[in-house]
């Protein structure tokens, strides 16, 4: 009998390391070894009846072939359930990564290592670390029977993969899944719209950023970081309290806030830019609204919506002085959207274009905001990518 593995990104990769598995993945024309000697197969090749273990890369969807024939399969935290030292997951819709790594900020001196979906696999974590601190996506928890958090921190859920899986109660139901996993030794800091959700662990439960500092007993004006950050680096001092007793505000305020989330640019006409690319949902670009709301916004949105309703978005931009800048493959929607909402639109398509006329448009003291509210495939190859060219869009109107 055989090991599978399904899909070859950073996550298989990983695990493929310690050799013989069967890869399969549709980049796979024929039959190939890696350098670790694993077999490398077109995806049609898989034959379940010969294979005793399956574990898939977190993005390949439920509809997928290889899902449905596997008889065998879990998950990359299945995979390493018995041996994870205690662990931390971080889910949610939207600051993720940026709790994540706040919170390894707070606690790397006590042993701990984060991964998961912030960049590093399981397989590439230390065992013998004190803590995983681990941001841990829907489409990982969907996969996932076996494997649980000691501590699982949860941020506001919002619609987001709906393409993925299917629909918003799907979605919401791979977020509240830890809960009915835990023991009673587990910990869960949960929005309070969850907190009657069925789980042995103690619950923790917050309705906005005064009740997690009430948690910590801090005053919430010591803290630098502003909205949305601000729920971040509470719920991080909050994982520091329980595994503590202590709130480390000091030290929290030296974390620098990585690129691409809210970066703040000047042009040497005064006239601020924000690059907030990574703002690829609905939740992410209605906080980057309010963050911005005393200000006039011109606000570039479009890409790949991933069947996500996008009314929520323009019911904000109703209520706020605001222009969009309509780009990428559903320009069109978005333009029927804002004149359904009475919104003044510019069809743009392109980014370049849409920067352009901002720069006509905008005023000292006006915000030209990047925060598409979409994916960004559709035109770049990443999140990262679309945000640099940003940022050489507007190179011309900078000081940097």
């Amino acid at each position: 009998m055989k090991k599978s593995l399904f899909g070859y990104g950073g996550t298989i990769k990983a695990i493929a390391k310690s050799g013989d598995w069967d890869i399969y993945d549709d980049k796979f024309n024929c039959c190939m070894e890696d350098e670790f000697g694993n077999k490398l197969l077109p995806a049609s090749a898989f034959d379940p009846s010969f294979s005793e273990l399956e574990i898939t890369s977190p993005g390949i969807a439920p509809n997928n072939e290889l899902i449905k024939k596997a008889r065998n399969l879990i998950s990359e935290y299945d995979f390493f359930a018995s041996k994870m030292p205690f662990n931390i997951w971080i889910s949610g819709t939207n600051g993720k990564t940026t709790t994540t790594k706040m919170m390894q900020h707070l606690l790397e001196k006590f042993g701990s290592q984060m991964g998961g979906n912030v960049g590093t696999p399981l397989a590439d974590l230390s065992l013998d670390a004190k803590i995983w601190i681990l941001e841990t996506s829907s489409f990982t928890i969907h996969y996932t029977n076996v494997a649980k958090p000691d501590i699982y921190v949860l941020l506001p859920v919002t619609p987001d993969h709906l393409s993925w899986h299917g629909n918003f109660n799907e979605y919401e139901k791979s977020k509240l899944k830890p809960f009915g996993m835990m023991s009673e030794n587990g910990v869960i800091i949960s929005p309070k719209i969850y907190a009657k959700t069925p789980t042995k662990a103690h619950v923790i439960s917050y309705e906005n950023e005064f009740d997690l500092a009430k948690f910590c007993n801090i005053n919430i004006d010591d803290i630098k970081f502003k909205t949305p950050f601000l729920t971040d680096a509470l719920l991080a001092l909050c994982v520091e309290k329980i595994l503590l007793d202590r709130c480390d505000v000091e030290l929290l305020n030296k974390f620098t806030i990585e690129n691409n989330k809210l970066e703040e640019l000047y042009d040497k006409s005064g006239r601020l830019w924000v690059n907030d690319t990574k703002a690829t949902n609905i939740d992410a670009t209605i906080q980057a609204l309010k963050r911005y709301e005393n200000h006039k916004i011109h606000i570039i949105l479009g890409g790949d919506d991933k069947g996500v309703d996008m009314n929520p978005v323009f019911e904000v931009l109703s209520n706020a002085n605001a222009e969009i800048y309509a780009i990428g493959s559903n320009t069109n929607k978005m333009v029927y959207l804002a004149n359904k909402f009475n919104i003044t639109v510019h069809k743009c398509e392109f980014l370049q274009n849409a920067v352009n006329e901002i720069s006509k448009n905008m005023q000292i003291g006006e915000v030209g905001l990047l925060s598409p509210a979409c994916a960004s495939i559709d035109q770049f190859k990443s999140y990262a990518e679309r945000g640099d060219k940003f940022k050489e869009f507007i190179a011309n109107f900078t000081n940097d």
